[in-house]
């Protein structure tokens, strides 16, 4: 189930949305700057972050995403999301996407929490591939993703419309064979 999955580094908790976490989650998504590149505008209010919440609580062990809650061991603060998402079982295929709170950009706090999370999906989910699609104008967002390996695949043009104003989405993709020889994976070693 995936009430159950808890997954520790160093500095972070990545755990299941919980009642509660929707305050959190608005003053994340909430953010005009965090949600500059995202596809959808920033939320209005707490109500997606309780409807987010409620999704995850009433999925089953079939659903196909697994969204973990960020949160700062040091002071119990929940900073983000990561989701690995529309998982296609049969080609052993998913999607990744990520948000994290401006306060802590900068920091290596998404680095930390993806190379866990791709860990996971490598390893219990047996992945043979992770793709993400991030608007091009997004540089801090294609450092993170290259910095874990992912390599650029192509460019989809005028993509989204979000709020009147078009954009691109640029396409990257990870190789379950390229994580296992990549210096953060754990998975290389254990599998």
């Amino acid at each position: 189930m995936v009430d159950e999955i808890v997954i520790h580094t160093r500095r972070l908790l990545l755990r299941p949305l919980r009642q509660g976490d929707a305050d959190a989650l608005f003053a994340v998504f909430g953010d005009p700057e965090v949600m500059r590149y995202w596809s959808t505008p920033p939320w209005a209010d707490a109500g997606p972050g309780a409807a987010m919440v409620a999704l995850d609580q009433a999925s089953g062990p079939d659903a196909d995403w697994l969204r973990l809650g960020l949160v700062r061991r040091a002071d119990d603060r929940l900073l983000g999301t990561c989701t690995l998402f529309d998982h296609q079982a049969h080609s052993r295929r998913c999607e990744l996407g990520y948000a994290l709170a401006r306060e802590a950009w900068g920091q290596g706090l998404m680095h930390e929490a993806l190379t866990a999370l791709l860990d996971h999906g490598f390893g219990t989910w047996n992945l043979n591939r992770v793709e993400a699609d991030i608007d091009p104008r997004n540089r801090a967002s294609a450092r993170t993703l290259e910095r874990l390996g992912f390599r650029p695949e192509g460019l989809l043009r005028e993509r989204w419309i979000v709020g009147g104003q078009v954009s691109d989405s640029a396409l990257y993709g990870l190789l379950r064979r390229d994580w296992r020889m990549h210096p953060s994976s754990r998975f290389g070693s254990t599998a």
